[in-house]
């Protein structure tokens, strides 16, 4: 398959055009790095201009404003860039009867209940960026009926810039650390959602998915783990809620996705913990 994905110099595009490597031919586009092709996902005409260039086999469309604080503070660019983004290269795609996947989020979800969010649970997002996720969950839908939408959750790559190397860096510092026990959902390595993600497209069965490591845990849970995995088990973490830590956007309190669709196809992601400890021994923490 020739595959086209966008938002290639993100850490998941980047890792699926590794993961796709040799027995596909992937192709990146981004408005950043060092990529194959420049794309504005805000210009249609380039869009389409690029999709029927390549005439891939299918679109995997990972370019996203994932910052939720700069959402919460610019509601109106994350809408243009993750909703009416994603909305002109499903329409490309359909156009050309080209199959396109989308990545999205928990966030989609009010986090109002107690147990794990399934694929067809009605989404009612609370913030700006889980709307503006929403917003192309539903453009792709009426749009493209060969689609795949991918609801994923607490990503963690390598690279730095997420949760892992924040709270590992706090700790080699000594600086104090303040987590939240009432956020909880799944993290997920992002090494396994590509893998994941790399065979769901083989199947052809389209529909929405959540791809996420199996298992819940709350942010301080999530710290705490990575501290005792990393040789920081002495390292105090200071029991917070949600509300005492200010930002800009509040996350819903619960978003754990359950995986049903994709684990009817056998496609399984391990356990929360088996992606920590596989993504502190590829740093070179020794467990």
């Amino acid at each position: 398959m020739r595959i086209l994905i966008s938002g290639a110099a993100g850490k998941l595009g980047s890792r699926l055009i590794k993961q796709l490597h040799g027995k596909h031919e992937a192709v990146g586009a981004d408005v950043i790095g060092d990529v194959e092709h420049f794309l504005d996902i805000e210009d249609y005409d380039a869009c389409c201009s690029l999709v029927n260039a390549l005439a891939p086999t299918i679109v995997l469309h990972t370019a996203a404003w994932t910052d939720v604080n700069g959402c919460a503070l610019d509601p109106a660019r994350a809408l243009r860039i993750n909703g009416v983004g994603t909305h002109n290269l499903a329409a490309c795609c359909a156009i050309a009867d080209i199959p396109m996947l989308y990545v999205s989020t928990n966030e989609v979800f009010d986090g109002m209940r107690k147990h794990p969010y399934r694929e067809y649970d009605s989404p009612n997002p609370q913030n700006a960026y889980g709307y503006s996720k929403w917003y192309g969950e539903r453009a792709l839908l009426q749009i493209n009926p060969r689609h795949y939408i991918v609801r994923t959750a607490w990503l963690f790559a390598h690279g730095g810039g997420n949760f892992i190397q924040a709270i590992l860096a706090a700790a080699k510092a000594g600086e104090p650390l303040r987590v939240v026990t009432n956020e909880i959902a799944n993290p997920t390595y992002t090494n396994d959602l590509a893998e994941a993600i790399a065979r769901l497209i083989e199947t052809e069965r389209f529909g929405t998915y959540h791809l996420v490591n199996q298992g819940a845990v709350s942010r301080w849970q999530f710290a705490r783990y990575i501290l005792d995995s990393a040789g920081f088990c002495d390292s105090p973490i200071e029991r917070i809620t949600r509300q005492q830590w200010q930002r800009p956007s509040l996350p819903p309190e619960y978003t754990a996705l359950e995986n049903i669709e994709a684990s009817s196809l056998a496609i399984n992601l391990r356990p929360w913990q088996e992606g920590v400890d596989a993504f502190l021994k590829a740093e070179g923490f020794c467990l």
